[in-house]
């Protein structure tokens, strides 16, 4: 058979991925839709959660812009 009449094998996974999302969605969209306002919910204690991690979360010893800084030889 000649190269350019070959189908590629990766067509072939994505139709089939395509043809199997589309099933999976027909079948199980309203347990998914159903589920929603409880993932809403979920991601709101996850997000406080991982964003908090940028600044120390509710660190109450934070130390501000007015704090003591430290130099380049790590003294005060």
């Amino acid at each position: 058979m000649p190269a350019r009449f070959r189908f590629p094998f990766w067509w072939g996974v994505c139709v089939f991925l395509a043809i199997a999302v589309f099933f999976l969605w027909e079948e199980h969209s309203a347990h998914i839709l159903g589920a929603l306002p409880y993932l809403l919910l979920l991601i709101c204690p996850l997000m406080h959660y991982f964003m908090h991690g940028g600044h120390d979360g509710h660190d109450s010893n934070h130390k501000g812009p007015s704090g003591p800084t430290t130099g380049a030889g790590g003294q005060p």
